[in-house]
């Protein structure tokens, strides 16, 4: 079942930094078969305000997407992105193939 990194990004200071991060990151995720679902873009709020920017990256599990943030690989350069941005970031397992919003009634 596929699992997603979520961040929600409220600011991100664009420095040299950042700009390392976002050079190195697909590497890192190669290993875990791990990509780019959503990476920030224009957004159209329906319900409520929004003030931020959504990045989500889809792994094939919820295994394989702790195995990329725990990675060495990812932990060498989070520092770049945790020191230049302000938001949460999370692991989200997602749903079985044909879910249904009742389901979680069960």
């Amino acid at each position: 079942m596929s699992a997603y990194a979520v961040a929600v990004i409220r600011e991100t200071r664009f420095d040299e930094e950042i700009k390392t991060y976002l050079k190195q990151i697909d590497e890192t995720l190669r290993p875990y078969s791990g990509r780019y679902i959503v990476h920030g873009g224009p957004c159209e709020p329906l319900e409520g305000a929004w003030q931020a920017a959504l990045v989500i990256l889809e792994f094939p599990s919820m295994e394989m997407a702790r195995g990329w943030y725990d990675s060495e690989a990812y932990k060498a350069i989070r520092p770049l992105r945790s020191n230049n941005t302000e938001g949460e970031v999370f692991l989200v397992q997602g749903v079985r193939e044909g879910h249904k919003g009742a389901d979680i009634l069960d």
